[in-house]
Protein backbone atom coordinates (compact mmCIF):
# COMPACT_ATOMS: atom_id res chain seq x y z
CA UNK A 1 0.00 0.00 0.00
CA UNK A 2 2.93 2.59 0.44
CA UNK A 3 4.34 1.84 -3.27
CA UNK A 4 0.53 2.89 -4.48
CA UNK A 5 0.40 6.00 -1.61
CA UNK A 6 3.50 6.94 -2.90
CA UNK A 7 2.17 7.04 -6.67
CA UNK A 8 -0.89 8.52 -5.53
CA UNK A 9 0.80 11.55 -3.75
CA UNK A 10 2.93 11.99 -7.03
CA UNK A 11 -0.09 11.81 -9.72
CA UNK A 12 -1.44 14.86 -6.95
CA UNK A 13 1.68 16.79 -7.28
CA UNK A 14 1.75 16.45 -10.88
CA UNK A 15 -1.81 17.75 -11.17
CA UNK A 16 -0.78 20.39 -8.98
CA UNK A 17 1.67 21.10 -11.88
CA UNK A 18 -0.31 21.44 -14.37
CA UNK A 19 -2.91 23.35 -13.17
CA UNK A 20 -0.36 26.18 -11.81
CA UNK A 21 1.24 26.20 -15.63
CA UNK A 22 -2.19 26.72 -17.22
CA UNK A 23 -3.26 29.04 -14.41
CA UNK A 24 -0.15 31.35 -15.27
CA UNK A 25 -0.77 30.49 -19.41
CA UNK A 26 -4.15 31.90 -18.66
CA UNK A 27 -2.90 34.82 -16.62
CA UNK A 28 -0.59 35.82 -19.53
CA UNK A 29 -3.24 35.38 -21.78
CA UNK A 30 -5.26 37.55 -20.05
CA UNK A 31 -2.71 40.27 -19.36
CA UNK A 32 -1.72 40.05 -22.78
CA UNK A 33 -5.18 40.58 -24.30
CA UNK A 34 -6.64 43.46 -21.99
CA UNK A 35 -2.99 45.28 -22.42
CA UNK A 36 -1.19 44.98 -25.34
CA UNK A 37 -4.02 43.44 -27.44
CA UNK A 38 -1.90 40.03 -27.81
CA UNK A 39 -3.12 36.64 -26.83
CA UNK A 40 -2.16 33.17 -26.49
CA UNK A 41 -3.66 30.83 -29.67
CA UNK A 42 -5.74 27.96 -28.50
CA UNK A 43 -5.02 28.67 -24.43
CA UNK A 44 -8.87 27.60 -23.79
CA UNK A 45 -7.95 24.21 -25.64
CA UNK A 46 -5.03 24.12 -23.30
CA UNK A 47 -6.81 24.77 -20.23
CA UNK A 48 -9.13 22.00 -21.45
CA UNK A 49 -7.21 19.15 -22.22
CA UNK A 50 -5.08 20.45 -19.10
CA UNK A 51 -7.88 20.09 -16.73
CA UNK A 52 -9.03 16.65 -17.74
CA UNK A 53 -5.56 15.49 -17.49
CA UNK A 54 -5.29 16.93 -13.76
CA UNK A 55 -8.88 15.67 -13.08
CA UNK A 56 -7.39 12.01 -13.35
CA UNK A 57 -4.27 12.76 -11.84
CA UNK A 58 -6.17 13.69 -8.39
CA UNK A 59 -8.29 10.72 -8.38
CA UNK A 60 -6.00 8.12 -6.79
CA UNK A 61 -5.03 11.05 -3.74
CA UNK A 62 -8.66 11.42 -3.45
CA UNK A 63 -9.68 7.86 -3.10
CA UNK A 64 -6.52 6.74 -1.22
CA UNK A 65 -7.65 9.53 1.14
CA UNK A 66 -11.48 8.41 1.25
CA UNK A 67 -11.79 11.74 -0.01
CA UNK A 68 -15.18 11.12 -2.35
CA UNK A 69 -18.76 11.62 -1.60
CA UNK A 70 -20.22 9.03 0.71
CA UNK A 71 -23.96 9.45 1.27
CA UNK A 72 -24.81 7.69 4.48
CA UNK A 73 -28.38 8.35 4.62
CA UNK A 74 -29.53 5.25 4.36
CA UNK A 75 -26.81 3.47 6.68
CA UNK A 76 -26.06 6.10 9.25
CA UNK A 77 -27.80 4.16 11.77
CA UNK A 78 -26.16 0.60 10.80
CA UNK A 79 -23.43 -1.29 12.72
CA UNK A 80 -19.50 0.04 12.17
CA UNK A 81 -19.59 -3.54 10.82
CA UNK A 82 -22.23 -3.42 8.00
CA UNK A 83 -20.72 0.49 7.35
CA UNK A 84 -17.18 -1.42 6.94
CA UNK A 85 -18.61 -4.23 4.90
CA UNK A 86 -20.69 -1.30 2.18
CA UNK A 87 -17.69 1.01 2.80
CA UNK A 88 -15.53 -1.73 0.92
CA UNK A 89 -18.03 -2.98 -1.54
CA UNK A 90 -18.71 0.99 -2.64
CA UNK A 91 -14.44 0.48 -3.08
CA UNK A 92 -14.72 -2.77 -5.26
CA UNK A 93 -17.42 -0.91 -7.32
CA UNK A 94 -15.41 2.36 -7.53
CA UNK A 95 -12.16 0.28 -8.81
CA UNK A 96 -13.89 -1.73 -11.20
CA UNK A 97 -15.33 1.69 -12.49
CA UNK A 98 -12.35 2.65 -12.50
CA UNK A 99 -10.57 -0.05 -14.46
CA UNK A 100 -13.38 0.12 -16.63
CA UNK A 101 -12.55 3.88 -17.64
CA UNK A 102 -8.69 3.16 -18.04
CA UNK A 103 -9.52 0.58 -20.15
CA UNK A 104 -11.84 2.83 -22.09
CA UNK A 105 -9.44 5.64 -22.22
CA UNK A 106 -6.71 3.75 -23.66
CA UNK A 107 -8.99 2.86 -26.44
CA UNK A 108 -9.90 6.08 -26.86
CA UNK A 109 -6.23 7.06 -26.97
CA UNK A 110 -5.45 4.29 -29.34
CA UNK A 111 -8.14 5.27 -31.43
CA UNK A 112 -7.16 9.17 -31.50
CA UNK A 113 -3.48 8.24 -32.08
CA UNK A 114 -4.53 6.23 -35.14
CA UNK A 115 -6.36 8.80 -36.55
CA UNK A 116 -4.35 11.62 -35.64
CA UNK A 117 -7.26 13.51 -34.19
CA UNK A 118 -6.25 16.84 -32.33
CA UNK A 119 -8.17 19.79 -31.35
CA UNK A 120 -9.52 22.35 -33.62
CA UNK A 121 -7.52 25.71 -33.20
CA UNK A 122 -3.96 24.40 -32.72
CA UNK A 123 -4.27 21.25 -33.16
CA UNK A 124 -2.77 19.54 -29.96
CA UNK A 125 -2.83 16.05 -30.46
CA UNK A 126 -5.47 14.37 -27.92
CA UNK A 127 -3.69 10.98 -27.54
CA UNK A 128 -1.80 12.67 -25.39
CA UNK A 129 -4.59 13.90 -22.96
CA UNK A 130 -5.85 10.30 -23.30
CA UNK A 131 -2.23 8.60 -22.29
CA UNK A 132 -1.79 11.38 -19.55
CA UNK A 133 -5.26 10.24 -17.83
CA UNK A 134 -4.56 6.32 -18.17
CA UNK A 135 -1.91 5.67 -15.54
CA UNK A 136 -3.69 7.38 -13.17
CA UNK A 137 -7.01 5.60 -13.65
CA UNK A 138 -5.43 2.98 -13.63
CA UNK A 139 -3.45 3.35 -10.44
CA UNK A 140 -7.25 4.50 -8.61
CA UNK A 141 -8.60 1.30 -9.84
CA UNK A 142 -5.57 -0.59 -7.78
CA UNK A 143 -6.67 1.87 -4.69
CA UNK A 144 -9.99 0.83 -4.95
CA UNK A 145 -9.28 -3.21 -5.37
CA UNK A 146 -6.64 -3.10 -2.33
CA UNK A 147 -9.01 -1.10 -0.08
CA UNK A 148 -11.67 -3.45 -0.72
CA UNK A 149 -9.54 -6.15 0.05
CA UNK A 150 -7.86 -4.74 3.02
CA UNK A 151 -10.22 -2.54 4.21
CA UNK A 152 -9.38 0.92 5.30
CA UNK A 153 -7.03 0.50 8.34
CA UNK A 154 -4.34 1.77 6.75
CA UNK A 155 -3.16 5.46 7.69
CA UNK A 156 -2.03 7.92 5.08
CA UNK A 157 1.04 9.31 6.01
CA UNK A 158 1.01 13.65 4.74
Amino acid sequence: MRLLEKLAKLCAILAGVLLTIITLMTCASLLGRNTIGITLVGDFELTGVAAGAAIALFMPWCQLRRGNIIVDFFTAKASDATNAVLDRFGALLLGAAMALLAWRAALGGVNAYTTNSGTMMIGFPEWVVYAAMVPPLALTALIGLAQAVRGFEVEVTQ
